[in-house]
């Protein structure tokens, strides 16, 4: 049955929506414009019902396709192409946003809600900032419109029904067909990770709307002072969730992808960074406006660039341009003329403004001066652009190419082979420089730094530093000169910081936000070095063993990978490792072995095949359970030498559709690094295993044997009036056997069946794909009371691992929270600051 009524329900609220935003630029512009009050009024209640009208639709089109997707509805393109029947509820929430039209609808969603804030806080400012916000909405909504008029294409409806989507054969037999199931949601996608971060992330794109928009309001109503004071506290607050859900993704990277570690320098990593740089620029230039009034021009650039940054980055990452050079990237949608057109626009009017206003704008000559704290401000705010404009440089060649080539031209840019190594050769000196200026340029901007003043106000930092710095490198044995540089600046911003916050303390706390995010960024800086610059593989194959000969594998895989057969211990390093099987995740929590579930046709739903006891409950026999069906766990445990132990279960998935092998890391936690375990290869569950030539043996009760090297007993032989649940029939006989195979740790159970129907032998194996064996009750001599066995043998279970040790990466982790604790405190202070001017009638 196709369920039409809400998709067509959805496609309602989609054209209100965007008919509710051209209403509300309308209102709200003549609110701005009109200058008699009465009417001023009325216009801007006109518009606070138009952007009602328009919230309310958006949060309708939100709650049509969350339904379509939760409800499985599979005759809509978007949920058959991003969610499955095997998915748990948290990954169909992910799924909502996996695709264009959902990331586009949640930018959107985040909007509304900073309209109706900004409605409700500031109505000095709202006819105008809402005129801005009005065009970005209705921009929004054209994305997802889906109206297509003489071949012209205006965005890509969430609603449009598989079989307007695709042209297959079964929808001309069946013009109802709807799919079983979807296609499900990207492997590297179903992590929580990716249940918070694409929200936060896009709440700070949603953000940056807020202090674009009152710039531009105020040089709209010639009132380019006014803007920053309110623009501010929005300001840091969009850098602190821009930059939580830009660290959230690294969180995400260093826990689901195998590379090892948190940031790659991916295409689209860097179209989210490049905003967040400018960003914290332009809040530096904005403090140094509100302190000294300098740096207003500058404010003014840096605040309009960052908007444009992200609507630049929204271009790289959906309109398919970076298809061949980012993993990350959305395939084309035929979207990116009303991409480049949404850009252009703000470009536009952003260039308007400014050239027609430029002359209103007020300058100082304060930025030049050495020993001024606006110096330091501005350098440091220099330094962040030049960070940007550096990754962003690069990044960009896909476009180059792309224009050159639409103009009939031919480009051989390439973007850099080794993206990290590329950009880290270069940020390397920037993050140092930074670390640098937010130490010294702290002393500049609480004290009047005087030229005799700057040694004694800087020495005992220095000195502290220099100390610390050499017990550090002594005790590493650092000999390479940029990770020395690295560790001295590092630790200096956070030694000066550390003074400069002790100093502000004892007066007022508030004040002391600055100070914290830049420790914090020295944290990070020392915790990057050391995580990435001393990490080391301590899977070191010592077997002998050659895993593969391939040559699309990493060159060094032989040596780095280390081989594990199941319950065969294995040294490496410090530990003892036993590979235990591979395993399922339950939706109860906890791991259940997979040789003990038996499947059935839903992914997700298993049969027990023997009673498992767990901590708190027993599974019965045939019960049925609830896991994570699509994905694998391998359990590894450790000893250590101390006698310390553990388990990990690194994750797989196995996806043609994507490559094949989908893993990611489990890894063990110390206060002083990492442990992080993938696996690199495993037997593929799904395939058919290649037994060997059955060979025959006779045997009888509590007789040893070896079978593929393990010590095994026939412990008895039952006759049963049913098999696998289906009862005999008429005459039929049936025996079931009792296998049990000592294995190194943990026993197993085979149960081969033999039947005699009609006078003639059925033989139902049994088979334990861990161990490797196949077991058939070839013939029964009651005379003497043997049984001849039919066995065939295959590979052990294993698995090639993965380990790597990552030193000192919790101090990065740390260094992160307090660098978002500094902004926090900041955003407290500067809002605090502006309520109370507001209340006084100043805003």
């Amino acid at each position: 049955m196709i369920h039409s009524t809400i998709g067509d329900l959805g496609h309602l609220f989609v054209i209100i929506s965007f008919v509710g935003a051209l209403v509300s630029i309308f209102n709200f512009y003549k609110a701005e414009t009109t200058s008699a009050l009465d009417k001023k009024k009325q216009w801007l209640h006109n518009g606070q019902f138009s952007f009602l009208v328009h919230g309310i639709s958006v949060f309708g089109i939100v709650i049509c396709l969350f339904t379509i997707i939760y409800n499985h509805y599979f005759e809509y393109f978007y949920a058959w192409s991003h969610s499955s029947k095997a998915l748990p509820t948290e990954y169909i929430i992910s799924s909502f946003w996996e695709g264009q039209e959902g990331s586009f609808l949640l930018w959107s969603f985040w909007n509304v809600v900073l309209g109706f804030i900004l409605l409700a806080t500031n109505k000095k400012w709202a006819p105008s900032i809402m005129v801005v916000f009005s065009i970005v909405q209705a921009f929004l909504a054209s994305m997802i419109l889906g109206v297509v008029i003489d071949d012209f294409k205006i965005g890509s409806s969430p609603f449009i029904l598989l079989r307007d989507a695709m042209d297959a054969p079964v929808f001309n037999l069946n013009p109802n067909y709807v799919p079983e199931d979807g296609t499900g949601l990207n492997p590297l996608l179903q992590n929580y990770w990716m249940v918070i971060h694409p929200p936060v992330l896009f709440l700070g794109y949603a953000t940056t709307l807020i202090p674009f928009a009152y710039v531009i309001s105020g040089l709209w109503k010639k009132d380019v002072k006014a803007w920053v004071r309110p623009a501010l506290p929005w300001a840091l607050f969009s850098a602190a969730v821009l930059g939580l859900g830009i660290l959230m993704g690294g969180y995400w990277a260093y826990e689901t992808l195998n590379f090892g570690g948190y940031w790659n320098w991916d295409p689209v990593e860097n179209a989210s960074l490049v905003p967040w740089l400018v960003l914290v620029a332009s809040i530096h230039t904005m403090i140094t406006y509100k302190k000294s009034e300098t740096a207003l021009k500058a404010s003014i650039i840096l605040v309009i660039s960052v908007f444009l940054m992200v609507l630049y980055a929204s271009f790289l990452v959906k309109s398919g341009v970076l298809g061949e050079s980012s993993v990350h990237s959305f395939t084309d949608l035929g979207l990116s003329g009303q991409l480049v057109l949404w850009m252009l626009s703000f470009l536009v009017i952003a260039l308007f403004l400014c050239i027609t206003r430029w002359k209103l704008i007020p300058s100082t000559q304060k930025e030049v001066e050495t020993y001024s704290r606006e110096f330091w401000i501005f350098m440091g705010a220099t330094l962040l652009c030049l960070m940007a404009f550096q990754i962003i440089i690069p990044t960009s060649i896909p476009v180059y190419n792309t224009i050159i080539e639409a103009f009939g031209g031919l480009s051989n840019l390439a973007p850099p082979v080794d993206q990290v190594e590329f950009y880290t050769k270069w940020q390397i000196w920037f993050a140092i420089g930074l670390a640098i200026l937010s130490g010294t340029g702290q002393f500049f901007w609480w004290q009047k730094m005087e030229r005799t003043k700057v040694k004694e106000s800087l020495l005992y930092p220095i000195l502290i530093t220099l100390l610390l710095s050499a017990l550090v490198i002594t005790s590493v044995g650092m000999t390479n000169i940029v990770y020395i540089l690295v560790v001295i600046s590092g630790i200096y911003t956070i030694v000066a910081n550390g003074k400069i916050l002790l100093n502000v303390v004892r007066s007022n706390y508030k004040l002391s936000g600055g100070a914290i995010a830049h420790i914090g960024l020295g944290m990070m800086l020392i915790g990057m070095l050391f995580s990435s610059g001393y990490s080391s593989t301590v899977s070191l194959n010592n077997t002998g063993l050659l895993l593969t000969n391939s040559e699309e594998v990493e060159e060094d895989f032989n040596q780095t990978n280390l081989p594990l057969y199941i319950n065969d211990p294995q040294n490496m390093g410090e530990y003892t490792l036993t590979y235990k099987g591979r395993f399922y995740e339950s939706y109860e929590g906890g791991y259940i072995k997979a040789s003990y579930l038996e499947d059935t046709d839903e992914t997700n739903v298993k049969i027990i095949k023997r009673d498992i006891q767990k901590a708190d409950d027993t599974l019965q026999k045939g019960d049925t359970v609830n896991v994570y069906g699509e994905n694998h766990y391998y359990k590894v445990d450790y000893l250590s030498a101390n006698g310390n132990k553990f388990s990990l279960f690194p994750r797989a998935q196995i996806n043609p559709g994507m490559g094949g092998l989908i893993a990611s890391p489990d890894i063990k936690r110390k206060w002083n690094e990492d442990l992080y375990v993938h696996v690199s290869s495993v037997p593929d569950p799904t395939q058919e295993i290649e037994w060997s030539e059955p060979k025959q043996m006779e045997v009888t009760f509590g007789e040893k044997f070896f079978l593929n090297d393990y010590v095994t007993v026939l412990e008895k032989v039952d006759r049963v009036n049913e098999i696998n649940g289906t009862p005999l029939k008429g005459e039929d006989l049936a025996v079931r056997a009792q296998i049990k195979i000592y294995g190194d740790g943990e026993d197993y159970i085979l149960n081969p069946y033999y039947l005699i129907r009609n006078n003639m032998a059925g033989r139902i194996p049994d088979e334990n794909r861990e161990i490797g064996v196949k077991l058939n009750i070839e013939n029964i001599q009651p005379e003497n009371n043997t049984f001849t066995l039919s066995v065939s043998t295959t590979q052990k279970d294993y698995i090639i691992m993965k380990a790597l040790s990552k030193p000192l990466i919790n101090v990065l982790w740390i260094g992160t929270l307090v660098l978002m604790l500094g902004f926090s405190m900041a955003i407290i202070r500067r809002y605090s600051e502006f309520y109370k001017m507001r209340k006084k009638g100043m805003e």
